[in-house]
């Protein structure tokens, strides 16, 4: 089964790590259809979306190097890098980025969701429930990919796919849903209430995270063998297809 991964990185200490090529080529091994790609200075993204144009899908995250997780909502820098390169380069989506509710009244990230309003990208949000409300509330018709979803379970996940029409989320590193191939009665229902919703993420949020995308995304069809077909299809790529959608305009796709 091809798999849409919403949840890859290339920062720079992959690329120092591997060529872009080689990357492209692990992407394909492992049987993604599609990758969205962000990194800490957008380099890596850029580098490998021109390796492979048909399956990278860019995301501009607002860091220019690691270590920016934390600061980069009180530095003004972060605007002039972000203007910058949406005016350069072509995007579908702004992140990943570490936004939490205490934080969402900041000069920085409220001019960085102002940018995707402007710019037609979709936000890629790591970050609690209350951020995720705070995002909608700047911007009703904002479209939003909560990473991790939330690292909360299925009972404040549901409530927020329910309340959010365009919220989607990804499930990496969320190995709870699936114990030995067998997907928890929770998440299973939580997957039947809101099947179009719900994607799969490897996250290579370290380099050497880039040797498991293959082994990631065969144990990914392993899990999703115990859904019914039709569901585990939207999940494992339909639903990234959708999403996606709208915002391939900007590649002039």
């Amino acid at each position: 089964m091809p798999i849409f991964d919403a949840h890859i990185h290339f920062s720079h200490d992959a690329a120092a790590l591997l060529a872009a090529g080689e990357a492209a080529a692990i992407l394909v091994k492992a049987g993604l259809k599609r990758a969205l790609v962000s990194s800490s200075g957008d380099a890596g993204t850029r580098a490998l979306y021109a390796a492979a144009p048909d399956l990278v899908l860019p995301s501009l995250r607002p860091y220019r190097r690691r270590g920016e997780t934390g600061s980069w909502v009180d530095d003004p820098s972060v605007i002039d890098f972000l203007e910058d390169r949406v005016r350069r380069f072509r995007w579908v989506a702004v992140g990943e980025f570490h936004l939490f509710a205490s934080q969402t009244g900041k000069a920085v990230p409220r001019r960085m969701v102002d940018l995707a309003r402007q710019h037609n990208l979709l936000l890629h949000a790591h970050s609690d429930a209350g951020a995720v409300d705070a995002i909608f509330a700047q911007w009703p018709e904002a479209r939003v990919l909560w990473a991790h979803a939330g690292f909360v379970g299925p009972d404040i996940v549901g409530p927020m796919l329910a309340k959010h029409a365009n919220l989607w989320t990804d499930l990496a590193f969320r190995n709870e849903h699936a114990y030995r191939g067998r997907v928890d009665d929770d998440w299973r229902s939580l997957f039947t209430a809101f099947p179009d919703r719900v994607m799969v993420g490897t996250d290579t949020f370290t380099p050497e995270r880039w040797y498991h995308v293959v082994e990631h995304a065969d144990w990914t069809r392993q899990w999703l063998a115990d859904l019914p077909p039709g569901l585990a299809e939207r999940i494992a790529w339909r639903n990234g297809e959708a999403m996606i959608r709208p915002h391939l305009a900007n590649l002039g796709k």
